[in-house]
């Protein structure tokens, strides 16, 4: 049992003509091309939903965006020391 769909898409010719040449030069079929785009155009949204959460997060809490990695690297630094911790605890018993 076929385990894809069919998908029918329309492009202008000069972009179907670099895809195709993209795709021979990739030795992949058109359809590995367009799943590796769509792929891409998927990761990159949810980063943008990501970057839009920090960002209103941010503002909420009257931080500048140059207050953000700070803090990220000192909560980092809190974690591994949490961690150090747990692990002293787990040898001594």
């Amino acid at each position: 049992m076929r385990t894809t769909r069919i998908l029918s898409v329309t492009l202008p010719p000069a972009m179907l003509k670099e895809a195709r040449e993209l795709a021979k030069r990739e030795n992949r079929t058109m359809s590995e091309l367009v799943r590796e785009a769509l792929r891409r155009y998927q990761r990159e949204q949810r980063w943008e939903k990501i970057r839009s959460i920090g960002t209103a997060k941010t503002r909420s809490l009257g931080l500048r965006e140059e207050d953000v990695v700070p803090l990220v690297h000192e909560f980092r630094r809190e974690q591994r020391a949490k961690k150090k911790i747990r692990k002293r605890k787990v040898r001594a018993n």
